[in-house]
């Protein structure tokens, strides 16, 4: 996102995995390709992005995404059998619905190289094996009906046609498979979750130079290489949605008994400007205490939203998912 722009980087500015940071010139021509985008910033962001969105493999995620999941898709059907995540990242949401219970052998997808290696080394280190493609998701390289399911997080958001991708999707299912896609950007939520990430930014960056907070600041040079991938994000963050059109554009593709929902209002309110505050500050003034503040601060907010959610537009929140099935 826009207004979060800082990431943790080993000293010399390059990602852990070794890989090279995005240079000015690679940004210059990204933003004239955006699939060269999508490689660039996804490699670039491999090393250091479980850091940065708080990833981890344990109870607190394994709940989170099994509720995404149950939340559109309900609980029919668990275990999946052979599954497909596209735009898997480091394997957040198909790892942790393993975990979870609700799939089964699975197979990760992405367009970035970095990010496949970092999925595989992520279930290594659970204790169990996945397959990897770097694939793009509008052209996906299976056969016809080959997955129970295909799942995805905070990734259409970012594929240039999204309706090809849903029909690729469609292609891959097996007859009766489904697709659940979650955790995608709303256009009215996504607007006041930039609007609050760049004031919280503007804020933080400003109010850590004053005397006496001067350690709560971070080098500038890490402030520097954040805006560098704040450029990269601008390119590469390509669509928000409203959950009514796409719906009809699911269903477009082919696909039976679509629905979607929205969650997250002021939980999303709260937790962009939290984030964005713990990338803009010296990280080691932070402590467990404030995660766990963040985290049960989001949990009561969600809990509430599910409330307002009775009356309040579903348009108006910031996450949309939405399911479907291939027809028998």
């Amino acid at each position: 996102m826009a207004g979060q722009q800082a990431e943790e980087r080993p000293a010399d500015g390059q990602p852990e995995d070794g890989r090279p940071a995005a240079s000015a010139e690679d940004v210059e021509r990204a933003w004239n390709d955006t699939k060269l985008a999508q490689v660039l910033y996804h490699d670039w962001e491999a090393g250091s992005y479980d850091d940065k969105w708080s990833i981890s493999f344990d109870e607190r995620c394994i709940t989170y995404a099994r509720d995404r999941f149950t939340a559109v898709a309900g609980t029919d059907g668990w275990p999946y059998g052979r599954a497909l995540e596209i735009g898997a990242g480091t394997g957040f949401f198909s790892l942790n619905l393993r975990q979870a219970g609700v799939l089964s052998d699975i197979t990760v997808t992405d367009i970035s190289p970095g990010m496949v290696e970092a999925a595989r080394r992520n279930a290594r280190q659970l204790g169990f094996e996945i397959a990897g493609e770097v694939a793009d998701a509008e052209r996906l390289p299976f056969d016809d009906a080959s997955f129970d399911v295909v799942v995805g997080h905070a990734v259409i958001h970012h594929i240039p046609d999204v309706a090809l991708a849903f029909r690729e999707m469609l292609r891959v299912l097996k007859p009766g498979g489904r697709v659940v896609i979650c955790g995608e950007p709303t256009r009215y939520g996504d607007k006041i979750a930039r609007a609050l990430s760049r004031a919280t930014w503007w804020a933080t960056t400003r109010a850590t130079r004053l005397p006496g907070l001067s350690g709560w600041a971070r080098p500038q040079e890490e402030l520097d290489e954040s805006s560098r991938a704040a450029a990269l994000e601008a390119v590469v963050d390509l669509h928000t949605f409203d959950p009514g059109e796409l719906t009809r554009m699911v269903r477009r593709a082919g696909f039976d008994d679509v629905d979607a929902v929205t969650e997250e209002l002021t939980a999303a309110w709260f937790g962009w400007p939290v984030r964005t505050f713990e990338h803009a500050v010296n990280p080691e003034r932070l402590g467990w205490g404030w995660a766990m503040f963040a985290y049960s601060s989001w949990q009561r907010l969600s809990a509430a939203d599910r409330l307002l959610g009775r009356v309040v537009p579903r348009e108006l929140f910031y996450n949309v998912s939405v399911t479907a099935v291939r027809p028998k």
